[in-house]
């Protein structure tokens, strides 16, 4: 069987015409690959001689045989392994996603493509696309080839590509630089099937890459940055002017999380209005000018940037809640599950199960006292958007054009930890769904998550004032707590 294998390579290597330079090799280790297909499947390849001969998945095999033909082109996540090779390696990947919409290539179908080695470790996993030219047109490998020479530095990107043989056979032969003597293909490396993988390959890696554990590593990322982004240093110092652990006063913090157009906005003013609270919001105003900077920038830099914001309101945070209670719209949470929806390809059913690390709360991130999670209905969310009359921003677009996306941006919130998110159904009229935040704020501290003033006790009902509302007062809650039976006030905001 094994020399079999060797024959139909060899035949291949000789019908395949004439290359540049010698091709006598030592074959790679086998690579594996994880595919990206339409509906958000994820097809699973190995190349190399160590592949199991039986058919690959059916569905590869129909992108990799005539008339069309396929190419793999990838580049390194870590090649030397510091967040400067990282941020290096992201921009090379984002500058080929660039170029591929260009020329010839444009023509194109792309599909997303990671390599990787099945034990994982430090530098194994390769971000890149397979492209499909359905005319094979002699152009695209011309193109391909031209793209490469354009890449004078470390890391370049690796190009193979697919090949059949008549007796169904897939194969890859990969292009390599000969010194002085232009690119040419290595001997071919059989196709095979690849198990999936119990946790997606880019799992690993997120730490490093986008849910940053603790300050440090992402303030790395945007270290690195300096040389090319004037806006990473002026970030940085405002960072560097945060406590490195902010702690949180005597009165309790209430983050509100949810999609565009859940109610946050509606709710977090309005909350704070109910319990004379704070309003903060994540990321904050302060770094609102260099938003548009980062959203360009690859995801490593774009999370990173937003992580240190997180760090920016955590100071914030400390200083307001020795005064009142806090209510904040948006916080880590948000961070983590749009990163992880973004780098873990395929459905919800390939994100980190329940209770893996990548979910927990960084561990010099101040924590608050309680994550409300808002939620409608797909339907309801389009008919909010809707009725804005705004401009959309990426994370709504892509909310609305990809329901697999928005799927795991919700299962993430969901699996969140330390804390957790306690979800509320924000589809009911904006006055009920306050009174049920209000609810769920009291319950919290009535169970001692935070006290507030331990010397300040009001008991019955008592009229505001200001407003003229009643307000119920429980026994044993602060003051600040009291929930309004009027909340006709919610009118001036929509939803």
């Amino acid at each position: 069987m094994v020399l079999a294998r060797r024959l139909r390579a060899l035949l291949l290597g000789i019908l395949s015409g004439p290359r540049r330079g010698a091709c006598a090799l030592a074959m790679a280790p086998p690579r594996f690959f994880a595919l990206e297909l339409p509906g958000c499947t994820l097809a699973h390849f190995a190349v190399g001689t160590d592949a199991p001969g039986a058919p690959t998945d059916p569905r590869v095999v129909a992108l990799m045989v005539p008339p069309g033909r396929s190419y793999s082109l990838c580049v390194p996540v870590a090649p030397g392994g510091d967040y400067g090779a990282r941020v290096r390696a992201a921009r090379l990947h984002q500058r080929l996603l660039q170029q591929l919409d260009r020329g010839p290539l444009k023509r194109c179908q792309l599909h997303r493509l990671l390599c990787y080695a099945p034990a994982g470790g430090a530098g194994t996993l390769q971000q890149g696309v397979l492209l499909h030219d359905p005319s094979d047109s002699p152009d695209t490998r011309r193109a391909l080839l031209a793209l490469l020479d354009s890449y004078l530095e470390a890391p370049r990107p690796s190009l193979g590509e697919f090949l059949a043989d008549s007796a169904h056979g897939l194969w890859q032969r990969r292009w390599e630089l000969l010194d002085g003597q232009g690119w040419r293909q290595v001997e071919p490396e059989p196709v095979g099937p690849a198990p999936e993988p119990d946790l997606h390959p880019v799992v690993p890696d997120l730490p490093s890459s986008g849910v940053f554990p603790h300050r440090e590593a992402a303030r790395a990322v945007l270290e690195a940055c300096t040389a090319f982004i004037p806006e990473a240093r002026a970030m940085l110092q405002l960072v560097d002017r945060c406590p490195a652990r902010a702690q949180k006063g005597k009165f309790p913090v209430i983050v509100i999380e949810g999609l565009d157009a859940t109610g946050k906005t509606t709710v977090t003013q309005a909350a704070s209005e109910s319990l004379k609270a704070a309003l903060l919001r994540s990321p904050p105003a302060c770094i609102s000018q260099w938003r548009k900077v980062f959203d360009d920038e690859p995801t490593i830099v774009r999370r990173a940037f937003y992580s240190l914001g997180n760090y920016i309101v955590a100071s914030e945070i400390a200083e307001e809640s020795t005064k009142s209670p806090v209510i904040v719209d948006r916080y880590w949470h948000s961070t983590a599950a749009y990163a992880i929806a973004t780098e873990v390809s395929g459905a919800v059913r390939h994100l980190p199960p329940a209770h893996h690390a990548v979910y927990q709360w960084p561990r010099d991130l101040l924590t608050p006292s309680l994550v409300l999670l808002l939620t409608v209905s797909p339907e309801e969310r389009m008919r909010r958007i809707q009725g804005r009359g705004l401009e959309r921003t990426r994370e709504e677009a892509e909310l609305e054009a990809n329901s697999v996306f928005r799927q795991k941006v919700e299962a993430c919130y969901r699996r969140m930890e330390g804390p957790g998110c306690q979800v509320v159904d924000a589809s009911p009229p904006r006055e009920e769904v306050l009174q049920t935040v209000l609810r769920l704020i009291e319950g919290a501290v009535a169970r001692g998550g935070d006290p507030g003033p331990a010397d300040r006790e009001v008991f019955g009902s008592q009229q505001n004032s200001e407003k003229g509302t009643e307000m119920v007062v429980q026994p044993s809650l602060p003051p600040w707590l009291c929930l309004p039976r009027n909340v006709t006030q919610l009118e001036s905001f929509g939803m």
